[in-house]
């Protein structure tokens, strides 16, 4: 990833929105959307190589890769709930945005939950 190309699509996203504001402010918000979904995807696309490496060495040290696979679906999700929040707080809707936020809670915790069911197993295990 080109974090200079990166940085500026980022920097001109954002003149463009203020200038648009001032001038049709109903049309500034889908290019702060556009933007943003745009550089998430940019940013996704550069990341894959390296998850897909950390996952492998996951793999080969350790027999049940499921916790690689909560894991990086949690910081999915993360990133995901973070944009969405963000986006709805800069077009004026925080009620929104917190609600998004307690949506990705919630996800986080239920793709959890399997590894919080197999440590219980182990703590069962070991009580016995």
């Amino acid at each position: 990833m080109n974090i200079i190309a990166f940085v500026g699509a980022g920097i001109i996203g954002a003149v463009l929105s203020s200038v648009l504001k001032q001038y049709k402010p109903e049309f500034s918000i889908y290019i702060t959307l556009i933007t943003g979904m745009l550089m998430l995807g940019a940013a996704v696309s550069a990341v894959k190589p390296v998850i897909e490496t950390v996952s492998g060495y996951l793999e080969t040290a350790v027999p049940d890769s499921s916790y690689a696979d909560v894991l990086v679906k949690s910081l999915a999700v993360c990133y995901i709930t973070q944009m969405a929040s963000d986006s709805c707080s800069d077009a004026g809707e925080k009620s929104i945005a917190s609600k998004i936020e307690l949506a990705g809670k919630f996800a986080i915790v239920i793709l959890a939950l399997p590894v919080f069911s197999r440590l219980m197993d182990v703590i069962k295990q070991l009580l016995q």
